[in-house]
């Protein structure tokens, strides 16, 4: 197996991986949400393509009783996903309204689906026609570019798809283009110009193809030059995929790095909200749970849930300001300072130290009292909070029941 077959592999293995990953949301979403439908049936389209490419299928198809068959599938399967992208394009612009301004760039890109739908059935239509009728298939092809060249009938039956392809191409390329100068997360930016990207190496691919074709016809080339300009060009196709499956993703795979990181603050702030909530067992809206139970609470966002969970431990010490006096404060600080004198450092441990040592009042019978001075926030947003109290829980795993009492005793010590 050469490089060039192995990358097939791989290639197909991407996009069809991309669009198993995909499939749920487009199958099962809003049904009104008609990009992700189209973005994955252009995922599906090309996956197919891309396997009809591969060597064992490629030949496998070349070899039925349909002579040259992979080469009409592949040419199908790529024409629908075409479609479905063109589509996409129009999808991530939204609605406007009837009576409003339509930007042109809209318009343009409404105008060329409309097209593309008819053209799309009629490519097919012509496929067909001249696939079984003008193309020499007395003999069975492996590549069937580079074994066709000089042949009038494969390079009018290649323009033809070549035409619809790298048009459809250069639509992409424009309109990514601007989407891409638009964009305002970086994600996204770097996702859309890498989709521009692929898209100009499709127009290169095409017209590069097309003439090669043409020109075999006048100067029939050598089998090895031929053979030579369908992997230069193969391998271009290949870059293609490879930039189009990756940018495409790049967006999705922010969200899902975004849910990563909200799992991971849940893991790190469950202790300290399940003792918190263990204490006041009438705050939560459910009993506290394992940290396995909680990650797999589905029917609600991590992301709300995260900050039901910073709300929870607010108000939790809120109130257990009413059980401790004045003075937990400084002696939380002295006792965060001893351990760590860096500021940054022992400013969540001071308020680990004050919690766990509040705690311990509470479960100790401490009669409610007036509110006690408690740190004053600085976070200037919910993620700020959420990141402040992760520090607070990580520092609240390292202190331990007897060192927070300790604290608690030397108030009533010095009292």
């Amino acid at each position: 197996m050469t490089a060039l077959d192995l990358a097939g592999y791989l290639i197909a293995v991407l996009m069809t991986a991309v669009a198993l990953w995909r499939m749920p949301a487009a199958l099962w979403g809003d049904e009104e949400d008609k990009r992700r439908r189209a973005l994955w049936g252009c995922y599906a389209g090309f996956a197919l393509a891309l396997w009809t490419k591969t060597k064992v299928v490629r030949i496998g198809l070349n070899n039925s009783p349909v002579v040259d068959l992979a080469v009409l599938i592949k040419h199908y399967t790529a024409t629908i996903a075409i479609l479905a992208i063109l589509s996409y394009i129009v999808a991530i612009y939204g609605h406007f309204p009837e009576d409003g301004v339509i930007p042109r760039h809209v318009r343009f890109a409404r105008l060329i689906q409309q097209v593309a739908a008819k053209a799309s059935v009629a490519t097919l239509i012509l496929l067909t026609v001249l696939f079984f009728t003008v193309v020499d298939r007395s003999y069975v092809s492996d590549r069937f570019v580079s074994d066709h060249a000089g042949q009038w009938g494969a390079t009018l039956y290649m323009s033809v798809f070549y035409l619809y392809l790298g048009a459809a191409s250069a639509v992409c390329a424009y309109q990514w283009a601007l989407a891409t100068a638009g964009a305002g997360a970086r994600h996204l930016r770097i996702g859309l110009g890498m989709m521009t990207f692929a898209m100009f190496i499709g127009v290169g691919y095409t017209v590069s193809r097309t003439l090669f074709l043409w020109i075999s016809v006048a100067d029939q080339p050598s089998p090895d030059f031929a053979l030579k300009f369908d992997k230069a060009t193969e391998a271009a196709q290949i870059v293609l995929f490879a930039f189009f499956a990756l940018g495409a993703s790049i967006p999705a795979f922010s969200k899902g790095w975004r849910r990563v990181r909200l799992w991971r603050a849940q893991a790190r702030l469950h202790p300290l909200w399940r003792e918190l909530m263990a204490a006041f067992p009438d705050q939560p809206f459910e009993p506290p749970a394992s940290l396995t139970r909680e990650l797999t609470r589905f029917g609600t966002p991590a992301d709300l849930r995260i900050d039901r969970w910073a709300a929870d431990i607010a108000d939790a010490v809120e109130k257990l300001r009413h059980y401790v006096p004045d003075g937990l404060l400084p002696a939380a600080k002295r006792a965060a300072s001893d351990d760590h004198p860096r500021p940054e450092s022992a400013g969540p441990l001071a308020e680990a130290y004050w919690i766990k040592a509040a705690l311990a009042a509470k479960a100790d019978g401490a009669a409610a009292g007036d509110a006690a001075a408690v740190e004053t926030k600085h976070a200037t947003d919910q993620d700020g909070e959420v990141a402040w109290l992760v520090r607070v829980a990580d520092a609240y795993r390292t202190v331990s029941g007897e060192r927070a009492r300790g604290v608690l005793n030397s108030l009533e010590t010095s009292a």
